[in-house]
């Protein structure tokens, strides 16, 4: 599952998200990207299942994630009186705004991307939609 190797601070504030996608939000690697089209939160373990779902949808392909959870995620356990602190880091997130680019893929036809986007797109909890390179 991936999570920082270390970091700073080991809990973080919630916050909100704001605005669009300024960087990250072209196909930079591979042919074609799958785009987010709304904000949220995209948990490791939801961004390893798609990476699962697109090999397992394009063997043939050169697969880029383009995000990475760099969020903390604490949570107190259910049925806890108040006080004590904040709880113990839940799970790590990454944090999406829309235009983010979540994946790429490269070295196979529009088809089959499509296909294997198709089968990530349903593992998400954002609306994503399918953008190719831009060839100048």
């Amino acid at each position: 599952m991936l999570m920082p190797k270390r970091v700073k601070w080991r809990k973080q504030q919630r916050g909100r998200i704001r605005g669009v996608a300024a960087r990250g939000n072209t196909v930079a690697f591979g042919d074609f990207g799958l785009q987010a089209i709304e904000p949220g939160w995209l948990p490791a373990r939801t961004i390893e299942a798609g990476r699962i779902a697109c090999t397992r949808g394009a063997p043939e392909a050169k697969i880029w994630i383009r995000i990475f959870p760099h969020k903390s995620v604490s949570s107190m356990p259910a049925e806890t009186r108040q006080g004590k602190g904040k709880g113990d880091i839940d799970f790590w997130t990454a944090v999406i705004k829309p235009g983010t680019v979540l994946y790429e893929i490269g070295g196979v036809t529009e088809e089959i991307a499509k296909r294997a986007f198709n089968r990530v797109a349903h593992k998400m909890p954002v609306k994503v939609r399918m953008i190719s390179r831009r060839h100048l």
